[in-house]
């Protein structure tokens, strides 16, 4: 596992556009990927999960001894969303959207 997770330009990210289930796990999310998404979840990619009230986020890697799930949650405020229609699937960010999504 690793000590630090890096959110840098090394890894494609992909914002799901539909409310996720918060209660999911890596197996719940990875049936997202693969089934709604279309995708396989691989070393080169970050999907972002975020609930409907865009307060809860989670972000699912795959490093090469299993799977990174992190999770935060706000306590006020909502996470900024970029403008997206729901059922789009996914879209591509870089790592600077979403680390200025996160703070």
């Amino acid at each position: 596992m690793s000590a630090i997770v890096l959110l840098t330009d090394h890894h494609q990210y992909f914002l799901y556009s539909s409310p996720a289930d918060m209660r999911k796990s890596v197996d719940g999310l990875c049936g997202i990927v693969n089934n709604e998404l279309g995708r396989g979840v691989n070393h080169k990619d970050v999907f972002i999960f975020v609930n409907k009230r865009g307060t809860h986020i989670k972000l699912l890697l795959q490093e090469a001894d299993g799977f990174t799930l992190l999770f935060r949650r706000l306590h006020k405020g909502r996470f900024m969303m970029p403008d997206i229609a729901e059922g789009q699937g996914a879209i591509q960010m870089s790592a600077t959207d979403l680390l200025s999504m996160l703070s």
